[in-house]
């Protein structure tokens, strides 16, 4: 900050810091050569060794504590086997039944269960003609499937053990039997998602983007350089990280996705600062010691803020769930890492060279340009005529500025403007309904889609999900069981949403009673989920009572059950969770209590908008099937977690460089209506074209086969674009126009509690004001007096 005298008035404590960042990138644009060789050796060792000793992702997780968790637990204890994780090697025969082939059916049988990690396999054809039924026959004999017991989730096995299943059913195969692999077996044969047209076509819209919005060719290849070296290096680093814990199937999608965007957008920043400053003719070196120091430190301030966001995501106690915000946050801390190291070095290499190629005029972030009020007006008597407050600069401004004043001179038109919109895009939101895709929803490329349609076909589609039933008798005295087991029979008869259910049967040792419930639906069906409960609440707990027993409803879908309860009832507690972190950032680095009121509340409307997108596409199907999505499906269970957790991190990215202009002019003139133009103007064109980036590498990523990953870049894709258009066009200026000073407003006790940090490094160094100051923001950072 600057005194009135022109002087420069620095805390000693963030002068230091400052000049840290400073220097930091000052060396590495001097010693751009190292900084890029040390790069690529990260680069190069990090993707080798990946390569070489990197783990494998699967969706393996477990639910400890969870009734479908016990129940199978209780199952495996008393029958040796059956408490694994299922899958199905599905068979059908269009020109004859099952039973005509037999022998290999048999053979196949025999050669699953010398396979590693297989517990036990259950041939779908009886042993002997006289024996009874198995169940996983159909009526017409022509499908029917083999049932498999792991002792582990077979998508952590690797691609290689599908070679020992292949060999397994080729006799079937070589008699003319379609062999499809069902439920987790299916997932680990889907091919391995690359997302490289993904990439490409989000690259490509950025190249375009960057060309067009800043005209230089050096410039636009810079940010695009650093982010796919963040993301390379960060993915490697994941895997690594994998080779030692297991993350899910899409955490190496999930990370890509959210390095690329930040990646670009925390480079762009940057650029965007020190191209300036190399106009307004300072040495590159120096210039990019500036940029890292100024825009480097909002780089930081933003990267925390996702970093946090996406932390919270372990208040779910979910390891599954902490674990994508880990992979997520892997990348942006090396997207923050490119951004204030590789940025600059890369700027050193370029120098005043930066600007030599272009398609079109170069510009920068682009600071008005002063221009003199005319003879003999001063500012004051020029604000009596026009009607309107100017910035004390008496600068010449763009059009954003100009917009700025319009939304100054109606706030309350543009504030409902901005309602409106949101509360219109929500509206699908009050409808949602959480559940768990199943694979019906898959390109039929896949194994496992059809393996469900051929399951379906022949059984129903809620063969494709059935509940294991079980009961713990153990505690029931032997002459009082044939009465449970009555009781069981009629509470379990004529069931609302079963298709079936098979009588319950005792185990060889007499302790468990076990049956299977087939639900009317599909696995992925309301009507399924409330089968689950009625059973699980109702039924099964109703038939025992006062008699000592317990009851399981478990397997795949009930555990997927069980996951959808917890994570509904822990959502609320993340969103608040994230919010308070985000607003006590906000309140640190600003020092203003309705900024940071504000700011939290804009987020939450704009991520309700985005959640609505969402629902309207995927659950009411309005545009589904031109993204590649078969039918309708339930919004899957915690991808409104994680869209919440990236999406306020992100949302802060474009609040923390917007509010720091807002603030700086703030600091400077003490307008409070000039400063929302000004700062508006100065980041408009940035922060539009990193959003359209940003939108564009969301988005090019609905073109993946993975429904999950559809949603994620729907979703993000949505909400940044609402975040800048809708929020920051209309509600932020419309809402920082009403607050006036009071925005900044600071308790003085709050002042004083409050950590000191300098959000933007020496250029905005604040200064505190004191809380007995009876101006408008008494108690904040102000200008000198």
């Amino acid at each position: 900050m600057t005194s009135q005298s022109g002087a420069e008035v620095k805390d000693p404590g963030s002068q230091v810091r400052a000049g840290r960042l400073r220097l930091l990138g000052e060396w590495c644009a001097r010693h751009f050569i190292t900084v890029i060789v040390l790069w690529l050796l990260a680069l190069g060792g990090l993707y080798g060794l990946n390569t070489a000793f990197g783990g494998t992702y699967s969706d393996n997780f477990s639910l400890p504590g969870t009734q479908s968790d016990d129940g199978a637990r209780v199952l495996g204890r008393h029958v040796p086997g059956a408490g694994g994780i299922g899958a199905q090697v599905v068979l059908y025969d269009a020109r004859r039944p099952l039973t005509g082939v037999q022998s290999q059916v048999d053979r196949a049988v025999g050669s699953l269960r010398t396979l590693p990690h297989v517990l036990s396999v259950t041939s779908p054809l009886p042993s002997t003609p006289a024996a009874p039924p198995t169940g996983a026959l159909s009526p017409d004999g022509r499908t029917g499937y083999i049932g498999i017991q792991f002792n582990a989730n077979p998508t952590s096995f690797g691609g290689s053990y599908l070679h020992g299943v292949d060999a397994a059913v080729q006799p079937l195969r070589a008699a003319g039997v379609q062999v499809e692999y069902g439920g987790l077996l299916g997932e680990l044969a889907r091919p391995r998602p690359t997302d490289l047209t993904s990439e490409i076509i989000g690259f490509g819209v950025a190249v375009i983007v960057l060309l067009a919005g800043f005209g230089s060719i050096i410039a636009a290849a810079i940010p695009l350089v650093t982010a796919l070296i963040g993301v390379i290096v960060g993915v490697s680093c994941l895997g690594l990280i994998a080779a030692a814990t297991t993350f899910a199937s899409v955490s190496p999608t999930l990370a890509t996705m959210i390095g690329l965007g930040v990646g670009i957008d925390y480079a762009l920043f940057l650029i965007t600062r020190h191209r300036q400053r190399l106009m307004d003719g300072a040495d590159p070196v120096a210039a990019a010691g500036r940029a890292v120091a100024t825009s480097g430190r909002a780089v930081i301030v933003s990267g925390c803020t996702v970093i946090v966001a996406l932390a919270g995501l372990y208040v779910s106690q979910v390891s599954f769930i902490g674990k994508l915000g880990v992979a997520a946050a892997v990348t942006v801390v090396t997207a923050v890492a490119g951004a204030i190291t590789l940025v600059p070095a890369l700027l050193g290499l370029a120098g005043r060279r930066i600007d030599r190629y272009w398609v079109r005029r170069p510009v920068a972030e682009g600071d008005p340009a002063p221009a003199p009020a005319p003879k003999g007006v001063e500012r004051g008597e020029r604000k009596k005529r026009t009607g309107r407050t100017e910035p004390a600069d008496g600068a010449v401004h763009d059009g954003w500025h100009r917009y700025a004043q319009r939304v100054e001179r109606r706030p309350w038109w543009f504030l409902l403007a901005g309602l409106v919109a949101v509360g219109v895009l929500a509206i699908p939101l009050f409808s949602i309904r959480l559940g768990h895709i199943d694979d019906g929803a898959d390109p039929t490329s896949f194994t496992d889609r059809r393996a469900y349609d051929l399951i379906s076909a022949g059984f129903g589609p809620g063969a494709n999900g059935p509940f294991i039933l079980v009961v713990d008798q153990s505690a029931v005295p032997a002459a009082d069981r044939p009465a449970l087991a009555s009781r069981i029979e009629r509470a379990l008869t004529d069931v609302p949403g079963a298709a079936s259910i098979t009588p319950l049967q005792p185990t060889a040792d007499g302790q468990l009673l076990t049956g299977t419930a087939i639900p009317s639906g599909a696995p992925q069906s309301a009507g399924t989920t409330t089968l689950f409960h009625h059973l699980k609440d109702d039924a099964l707990p109703g038939a025992v009572s006062g008699t000592g027993a317990k009851t399981y409803v478990t397997g795949t879908t009930a555990a997927m059950e069980d996951f959808l309860d917890l994570i509904t009832a822990r959502l609320p507690l993340i969103i608040g969770v994230v919010v308070a972190l985000a607003f006590v950032i906000i309140l640190i680095v600003f020092r203003g209590l309705l900024v940071a009121l504000k700011a939290a509340v804009l987020n939450l409307l704009s991520i309700a908008a985005s959640y609505g997108v969402v629902v309207a596409v995927f659950q009411w199907g309005w545009g589904g099937p031109s993204l590649g999505i078969s039918g309708t499906v339930p919004i899957e269970s915690y991808v409104p977690m994680m869209m919440f957790a990236i999406v306020f991190g992100l949302s802060m990215d474009y609040e923390v460089f917007l509010l720091a202009r807002v603030q700086e002019s703030w600091l400077r003139t003490h307008e409070s209506k000039g400063s929302v133009a000004l700062g508006l103007e100065i980041t408009a064109r940035v922060i539009s074209c990193a959003a359209l980036i940003m939108v564009s590498v969301f988005a090019a990523f609905i073109l993946s086969d993975n429904i999950v990953v559809k949603m994620l870049g729907l979703g993000l894709a949505v909400s940044v674009l609402i975040d800048a258009t809708i929020v920051r066009l209309l509600l932020v200026p419309a809402v920082m126009t009403l607050l006036g000073g009071s925005a900044w407003w600071l308790p003085g006790w709050l002042d004083r509690i409050l950590p000191q940090v300098n959000r933007e490094g020496e250029e905005a160094t604040p200064c505190r004001r004191s809380a007995s100051d009876g101006r408008p923001g008494a108690g904040v950072q102000g200008p000198p007096h």
